[in-house]
């Protein structure tokens, strides 16, 4: 394989650092070979750590801070990041990718199959969301340790804890990234979508309080817990705030995900607990759909009354999972990116995520943030794969961001 190729394409290099697939391939098996489902991404980061220092990085120049230690969840290990010195004046970059995976994912033995990687067993999820945007990232790191090849001021980093509310961005000790000014995050599809904006998240806990009673015997002495829970989801169906929301030129959703109660069927149900979700690009949308929810609980709640008059009652614990965001036709990661695919010959397509990315938090933290797929298919299924052309395209892309001289 040739190590640099000259294109036509509109760039500021004429020749461009193609990277060694093959290599990149085996990296990405051994990934997605590995657990790591949210919390639990210690074996990751020292897989990570052992193929950087074995390509010669300097250990000082890898680090981990302690966002475990403030996620919601308890976790193994914090973020990981590798700084590299540039070799060019230039702006700091930082290449980013998630470590964790959802649990169906958990004893994925991963297999190639006409072009596509997919895990053997076929009641296990493959991982490659985002083992596949792990294996991008330090394939290019590792590129750039072997061959030396000039570069600006680069960042490498692998987040924790994205797939439950991307916690470890959140959480992220900005200082251990040496200020970086603009990020590319390798997660999802195409590597030719470009994500240049996504959806804020706000999740609730609802508990809905009846009054428990003999349900052959008393009946009509309870408040039934189960009952306000229907008729407040009716009521969010009916009046169209719940799935899929069009108000106007408002656009949301909202899901009720969860839903727990009851401890016998002769007993009227004291007690239910149900989990929701509200997303808008649209931060007053977003807030405007939380007020329905509740609402609509709140009236249920007063609706259901028993014999001498009393009612249930419901309290909502909620909390900001992350912001959304839309990056200007104007920043300079979105310009690099949208370069980086057309020197491969592919052509740029911009797109608006409907679920939350690191980049929401990156952004918002004062790092804008475009996102690029990596080939992955179907994730959170069993059915998900690794379109291995397009693993190679992100690859390729990868590596001209981290080399070129723009900004």
């Amino acid at each position: 394989m040739n190590s640099q190729t000259c294109s036509s394409q509109p760039t500021s290099t004429s020749c461009s650092i193609e990277p060694d697939l093959d290599r990149a391939t085996q990296l990405v098996f051994k990934l997605l070979a590995l657990p790591g489902v949210s919390g639990q991404e210690k074996v990751v980061a020292n897989f990570i750590r052992e193929q950087l220092v074995n390509a010669g990085a300097d250990p000082k120049a890898i680090k981990t801070d302690q966002a475990h230690r403030r996620t919601r969840r308890a976790g193994q290990v914090g973020n990981l990041a590798f700084r590299l010195r540039g070799t060019k004046r230039r702006e700091r970059r930082m290449l980013l990718a998630h470590m964790d995976t959802v649990p169906i994912c958990v004893g994925a033995k991963p297999v190639l199959e006409q072009g596509r990687i997919r895990s053997k067993d076929s009641a296990t999820g493959l991982g490659a969301d985002d083992r596949a945007g792990v294996a991008v990232v330090l394939s290019t790191a590792l590129e750039l340790l072997r061959r030396k090849v000039p570069h600006p001021p680069l960042t490498f980093l692998w987040s924790v804890q994205e797939e439950v509310g991307l916690q470890g961005i959140r959480h992220a000790s900005l200082g251990m990234l040496d200020k970086p000014k603009l990020a590319f995050n390798f997660d999802g599809g195409s590597p030719t979508k470009l994500t240049i904006g996504a959806t804020g998240g706000y999740r609730m806990t609802i508990l809905v309080e009846g009054l428990a009673s003999h349900a052959g015997g008393a009946p009509e002495a309870g408040v039934s817990a189960i009952t306000i829970a229907s008729l407040a989801i009716t009521d969010l169906q009916q009046r169209g705030w719940h799935g899929a929301i069009a108000k106007g030129s408002n656009r949301g959703t909202s899901n009720v995900g969860v839903i727990q109660g009851g401890t016998a069927t002769n007993v009227v149900a004291d007690r239910v607990q149900i989990q929701v979700e509200a997303r808008s690009q649209s931060k007053s949308f977003r807030k405007r759909i939380v007020r329905e929810i509740e609402n609509a609980f709140k009236k249920a709640a007063r609706s259901v009354t028993n014999a001498t008059g009393n009612c249930g009652k419901v309290e909502f614990h909620g909390h900001l999972d992350y912001e959304s965001f839309k990056l200007s036709s104007r920043q300079p990661c979105l310009q690099i990116a949208e370069l980086a695919v057309r020197s491969i010959g592919g052509t740029p397509m911009r797109f608006v995520s409907a679920g939350g990315l690191d980049a929401n938090w990156l952004t918002a933290r004062g790092i804008p943030t475009v996102t690029l797929g990596c080939g992955q298919l179907f994730q959170h299924t069993c059915s998900e794969q690794l379109d291995l052309s397009w693993f190679h395209q992100a690859c390729r892309i990868a590596i001209r961001i981290a080399t070129s001289q723009e900004q």
